[in-house]
């Protein structure tokens, strides 16, 4: 049972380039709310942050880039070669994520939330979570995401899945599990079959939608199901600069979310953006 009252928690894990964070993404579509705690522990030991000093102290000033900040690449070297290391960031790190997840949690208006977690299960937040959903991809597939995304040498992408704990032992404590090993079509099935069955907390009663009058704009997130039509707006209004399918979208939404600005019933603008814990970017402007 969820240490939130009034709460429906999934803890979100898997290894790297397993693809959490597509289906963090497609969870918060369908109406939850995402926590990414890889986000929230590089913003823990950020210059002025309180896990800065602690990362210098232990590490030392090497771990700084040109501009004073921790350097995540050089701390990564080290700490995914030598397991001392890394439990020793991990000491740094972890309580001041769980402090943070739990302010986010309970500030949360959604009534289901989302823990996209690496390290879920090593952690006391598995406890506080209502069911465990991991996200699993063949090795082969998940060492050419992180070649391709991150450019990491293949050695290198060998290396950092070799630290992290087997995948075996995280599907083991699945309650759902996600293959993402296909198209985002069939990862967007699975998650939406998922979600369909989870018991739906009690909702706050809305206040009724306003009367819409006749070439009044509303904006509105926008759905997967609206896939094809964001490509077809996308595509007329740059002109056919931008050629976008609906596969693009379906992947773009992997990342991201759209805002529509809807005028009786048509897209009259699209707004792309991206909500990390709290801070908005908006990314794309049509």
């Amino acid at each position: 049972m969820s240490r939130w009252p009034g709460k429906y928690v999934i803890g979100l894990t898997g290894n790297i380039a397993t693809g959490k964070s597509v289906v963090r993404k497609m969870l918060e579509h369908l109406g939850g709310y995402g926590i990414d705690a890889d986000a929230l522990a590089h913003r823990a030991i950020a210059k002025g942050a309180p896990g800065y000093p602690l990362v210098l102290r232990a590490f030392g000033e090497w771990a700084l880039d040109e501009e004073g900040q921790i350097d995540r690449q050089k701390l990564a070297k080290i700490a995914f070669s030598d397991p001392m290391a890394l439990e020793r960031l991990e000491v740094i790190v972890h309580p001041l994520v769980a402090q943070a997840i739990d302010l986010l949690i309970r500030r949360a208006k959604q009534s289901i939330v989302v823990i996209e977690a690496i390290k879920l299960l090593e952690s006391d937040l598995a406890a506080g979570c209502d069911t465990i959903w991991v996200v699993d991809a063949p090795a082969e597939l998940q060492i050419a995401r992180l070649m391709h995304k991150r450019k990491m040498p293949e050695a290198a992408a060998r290396q950092r899945i070799a630290a992290q704990s087997p995948q075996a032992l995280k599907l083991r404590a699945a309650k759902t599990m996600i293959r993402n090993n296909g198209s985002f079509e069939n990862t967007w099935d699975q998650v939406q079959e998922a979600w369909g069955k989870l018991p739906k907390p009690e909702e706050p009663l809305l206040p009724e939608p306003p009367v819409v009058k006749p070439g009044d704009l509303i904006v509105r997130r926008g759905r997967p199901q609206d896939a094809d039509d964001i490509a077809r707006f996308i595509t007329h209004v740059t002109h056919g600069k931008k050629r976008m399918t609906r596969q693009d979208v379906m992947a773009a939404f992997g990342e991201k979310a759209f805002l529509l600005i809807i005028r009786e019933d048509e897209i009259a603008g699209i707004a792309g953006w991206q909500v990390e814990n709290l801070i908005t970017r908006i990314d794309e402007l049509y």
